[in-house]
C-alpha cells in the first residue's frame, strides 16, 4: 500500500515539474504556444495556405534522382556534372493542362538539393526554395512536389539550392504543359547553356574579374569570362543532335536559356515567328524577323517553317567567342548533318519585350496599392569582393516588397550598375507597362524582365498567390552575391530558416 502511495506521489511530482518547465519554456507564453522568432500572433504558416487537391484530376507521376555523372559534352570534352536521372538536361517532363503532377526528388549527391519549377504558378510550399518554402533535401533523402499544371506553356525546373553552382553543374530540365488540343505535330525543346570546361569558373568570379567586366562597358562581360563552351541540350558543336524536318513542315520549337549569358539565335530568313514568351501567347504577325534574343531564365516558343532546302541552320550569332558551339542543323534526313554550317544574315531581332501579350492582367494601367522602387547596383562587401545589390543592400538584408492579398503592386526597376540583370519573380506574372518612361502600345505579360545597364522598367502585378516569394536576378552568379529580395505577404510566415542545420542556401 505504501509503495503504491509513494509511486503515485512521485508521478504527481514529475507531472508537476514537467508542467512548470513547459510554462517557463519558449514554447509557451501567456497560455499560448510560442511562435517562431519574428512571427506575430495570428500569422499562418505558408505550409497551410493555397492547398491544391487532386480531386478527380488525371495524376502524372515522375521520379527525379539527383546524382553525380560524368557527362560527355562533345568529342574530347567531358565534365563532372550533377544531373537529374543521369543526363543533361534532366528528363523532359511533359504533362497536359489540368493534370495533377507528382514529382519525387531523390538525392544521391553528397550535398543538399531542391527543385524549383521556374515560371509555374503553384502553391508557395511547392516552390522549392530552401530556407523559405522548404528545407533543402539532404543526401539520401527525398521530397515529393505536388501541384496542378494549370497553365499551358514552356517552363523548366532546376535546383534552387546554391543555384549559382548547382544549375551550372547541370541540375535542370524542361517542364512542358501541353494544351489539351495540340496545334503542332512536331514539338521540340532546346535548352541553351554555358560551361567552364577547360578553366575553373571559381578562379574568375573574384573582384578583379568582376571589375574588369564592369569597366568594359559590356553588360555581361563578367559572365563571358567565366565560360568557354556553349551547349544545346547538353551537347556542343558537332555533338548537337540535328532536328529532322521536311521542307515546308511546321514545328513548335521551345527555347529555354538555362545559362547566365544572353543568346542571339539566327534563323533562316522568313522561317520563324514568335508565338509565346514566358508561357504567355504574344500578338505578332511578324514573319520577317529572324534573330531571337533570349535572356537568362527566359523561355521563348517559335513557329518554325523549314525552308525548301535539305539542310539549314539555327545558331548563335557569330560575333562572340564560342559561338560555333551553338549551331543546330535542321536536316531532311540524318545524312545531311555534316554539311558545313552557315547562318543567314540578320533581318531584325525579336526580344522578350518585342510583342504584346494576347491576355493581359490589367486592361488599363491600374492604381497601385503598393509601390516599390528597385534600384539594381553594384558594390563592395567586406571580405567578399564585388556584390550585387537591391536598394544598396544584399540578401538577406534587402528590403522586402510587403503586400496584402489582393494588392496591386507597382515595381520600378532601375539598373544603376554596369551589368545585365534578368529579374525573375516567383509565383506571379507581371505586366510590363513602360521602358525608360515610354509606355508600350501593347503591354507584355512575363515573369522575367531583362534589365540592361541604364534601363528602367515599370511593371505591375496582383498579389494573388499568398506566400513568401523570391524576386531575384537570374544570372545566379549575381544572385549568389546578393541580388535577391522577397515578396512578403502580410499574415503568413515561413517556418524555415536560412543556413542552419539543413544548410539552406536559396541563392
Amino acid at each position: 500500500m505504501k509503495r503504491k502511495m509513494i509511486g503515485s506521489i512521485l508521478i504527481t511530482l514529475l507531472v508537476a515539474i514537467g508542467v512548470l518547465v513547459f510554462l517557463q519554456s519558449p514554447w509557451y507564453k501567456n497560455g499560448e504556444m510560442a511562435l517562431p522568432k519574428g512571427v506575430t500572433d495570428g500569422e499562418t504558416s505558408i505550409l497551410d495556405v493555397s492547398a491544391q487537391e487532386k480531386g478527380d484530376r488525371h495524376v502524372k507521376k515522375f521520379e527525379l534522382t539527383a546524382q553525380d555523372t560524368e557527362w560527355q559534352i562533345s568529342e574530347g570534352k567531358k565534365v563532372n556534372a550533377w544531373t537529374y536521372n543521369g543526363t543533361v538536361p534532366g528528363k523532359s517532363i511533359r504533362v497536359t493542362e489540368g493534370d495533377f503532377v507528382q514529382v519525387k526528388l531523390k538525392n544521391e549527391l553528397d550535398v543538399p538539393v531542391t527543385i524549383h519549377w521556374h515560371g509555374v504558378l503553384l502553391p508557395n510550399k511547392m516552390d522549392g526554395i530552401p530556407g523559405l518554402t522548404q528545407d533543402a533535401v539532404q543526401p539520401g533523402e527525398s521530397f515529393t512536389y505536388e501541384f496542378i499544371a494549370q497553365d499551358a506553356g514552356t517552363y523548366w525546373y532546376h535546383s534552387h539550392q546554391q543555384s549559382s553552382v548547382q544549375v551550372d553543374k547541370g541540375l535542370y530540365g524542361s517542364f512542358i504543359v501541353e494544351e489539351k488540343e495540340k496545334k503542332y505535330k512536331k514539338d521540340e525543346v532546346f535548352i541553351l547553356d554555358e560551361w567552364a570546361v577547360n578553366q575553373e569558373k571559381e578562379d574568375i568570379t573574384n573582384m578583379g574579374g568582376m571589375m574588369k567586366g564592369a569597366m568594359s562597358g559590356d553588360g555581361e562581360a563578367d559572365t563571358k569570362q567565366m565560360y568557354d563552351t556553349f551547349t544545346v541540350n547538353g551537347k556542343s558543336g558537332k555533338a548537337i543532335e540535328p532536328l529532322v524536318m521536311e521542307a515546308g513542315e511546321k514545328a513548335r520549337l521551345r527555347f529555354v536559356n538555362a545559362g547566365y549569358q544572353v543568346h542571339r539565335l539566327v534563323f533562316p530568313e522568313g522561317s520563324m515567328k514568335v508565338i509565346e514568351n514566358d508561357a504567355e501567347r504574344v500578338v505578332s504577325d511578324d514573319n520577317n524577323t529572324n534573330v531571337l534574343e533570349i535572356a537568362p531564365g527566359e523561355r521563348v516558343d517559335v513557329e518554325f517553317t523549314k525552308p525548301d532546302q535539305d539542310t539549314v541552320f539555327i545558331g548563335q550569332e557569330q560575333n562572340i567567342d564560342y559561338a560555333e558551339d551553338m549551331i543546330l542543323p535542321v536536316v531532311s534526313n540524318e545524312t545531311h548533318a555534316d554539311q558545313e554550317a552557315s547562318l543567314a544574315r540578320e533581318a531584325g531581332t525579336a526580344k522578350g519585350i518585342s510583342y504584346g501579350s494576347e491576355e493581359l492582367i490589367f486592361d488599363k494601367t491600374p492604381d497601385p496599392d503598393v509601390t516599390y522602387d528597385m534600384d539594381l547596383s553594384m558594390g563592395m562587401s567586406m571580405g567578399e569582393g564585388m556584390s550585387f545589390q537591391i536598394n544598396d543592400k544584399t540578401f538577406p538584408d534587402t528590403p522586402p516588397i510587403k503586400v496584402q492579398e489582393g494588392d496591386i503592386v507597382k515595381v520600378t526597376l532601375r539598373n544603376k550598375g554596369r551589368m545585365n540583370h534578368p529579374m525573375h519573380l516567383h509565383g506571379h506574372r507581371f505586366q510590363v507597362e513602360s521602358k525608360n518612361g515610354k509606355e508600350f502600345e501593347k503591354p507584355i505579360v512575363k515573369d522575367l524582365i531583362h534589365v540592361k545597364p541604364g534601363e528602367e522598367y515599370v511593371i505591375y502585378f496582383k498579389a494573388d498567390n499568398v506566400g513568401e516569394w523570391l524576386f531575384h536576378c537570374h544570372d545566379n552568379n549575381h544572385a549568389a552575391r546578393g541580388m535577391v529580395t522577397i515578396v512578403d505577404y502580410e499574415g503568413v510566415y515561413s517556418p524555415f530558416e536560412l543556413g542552419g542545420q539543413e544548410k539552406n542556401q536559396p541563392n
